[in-house]
């Protein structure tokens, strides 16, 4: 099996959130595709945080795109050369005030949307997390903090309370650490 060749690209636009770039592509079997539109964002981070009383930590946002609130886990990008492990630590401080003093467990890097997309999420453990600050948000930011018993996870997903794909992801993939 061949990749597809790149014959030409451009920026439709870019922003601070993610640029659009527009690809003229050669197929493998000579097929030209004239316009196709790759949306480049940077990777992003996001964790399952459970504080030492097994309650998992729980943001509360308004997400303009879908015109409703979620429920989702601690997440955000990296800042300068800032790793990936720090950034983590760093957006679940700033969105909940928790911390911890173990090292996030990585429990896997994903591509977002590989047909369409160029970014990555880092997925993490964070375990015995405590409160020890106020938030820091963002001046865009509107977050609420939440704990839920790890327990009830389950029952709020399957009736649809958390649908968010990330922390649906998240949460199964931290349920092979946390059984053992």
């Amino acid at each position: 099996m061949n990749s597809w060749k790149t014959l030409k690209s451009s920026y439709v636009y870019k922003t601070p959130f993610g640029n659009l770039r527009q690809d003229s592509c050669e197929l493998p079997d000579g097929q030209i595709i004239e316009k196709y539109y790759v949306n480049e964002y940077a990777d992003w981070v996001n964790a399952i945080v459970l504080t030492k009383e097994k309650k998992i930590v729980l943001v509360k946002q308004y997400r303009q795109a879908a015109q409703d609130f979620f429920l989702e886990i601690p997440a955000g990008k990296s800042e300068g050369n800032e790793a990936y492990e720090e950034a983590i630590l760093r957006e679940v401080r700033e969105e909940t005030g928790y911390t911890t003093e173990q090292k996030p467990l990585l429990l896997g890097e994903f591509y977002v949307n590989p047909a369409t997309q160029t970014n990555k999420v880092i997925t993490y453990l964070i375990v015995d997390a405590y409160k020890a600050f106020e938030q820091k948000l963002d001046p865009t930011e509107f977050i609420g903090v939440h704990l839920f018993d790890l327990n009830e996870m389950e029952t709020m997903i399957a009736s649809g309370e958390i649908n968010q794909l990330f922390t649906v992801s998240a949460y199964y993939m931290s349920k092979i650490f946390l059984t053992k």
